[in-house]
């Protein structure tokens, strides 16, 4: 899968990043929001791994503005995020994110929500 990470914590993104690299993913990192809508009109990626709290937009705006491209519009988009409350969750799906996990990732549930991208995905190809 090409996975889009926006995090404007530079460590956790590249961290990130090369964990799933590790797991055979093509993966993009930008650390601003405007900065990744740009770049994910070329990338075109398949997941998007969304920080909420980025400066200037924050990444339930950065997700409904990926929602509205044509690039983008059918990618999973994941929430990861520190806020973790039931309000944040319900938030994050209105701005039409498919998963929310909380800070630190659970790297187990991270990898079940990309093989299940990756199976949409190959299921997709068929049909």
């Amino acid at each position: 899968l090409t996975v889009l990470i926006v995090d404007d914590n530079v460590d956790a993104a590249e961290t990130l990043g090369l964990l799933l690299a590790t797991q055979g993913h093509e993966v993009v990192v930008e650390h601003e929001p405007l900065r990744a809508l740009e770049r994910a009109r070329s990338v075109a990626p398949d997941v998007c791994l969304l920080d909420i709290g980025l400066p200037g937009i924050d990444g339930r705006e950065l997700a409904r503005r990926l929602r509205a491209q044509r690039e983008t519009a059918g990618a999973l988009l994941v929430a990861v995020t520190g806020y973790g409350q039931q309000q944040d969750r319900d938030e994050a799906l209105a701005a039409g994110f498919q998963h929310h996990l909380v800070k630190p990732v659970d790297v187990d549930a991270l990898l079940r929500v990309l093989e299940g991208a990756g199976a949409q995905g190959a299921l997709a190809t068929l049909i």
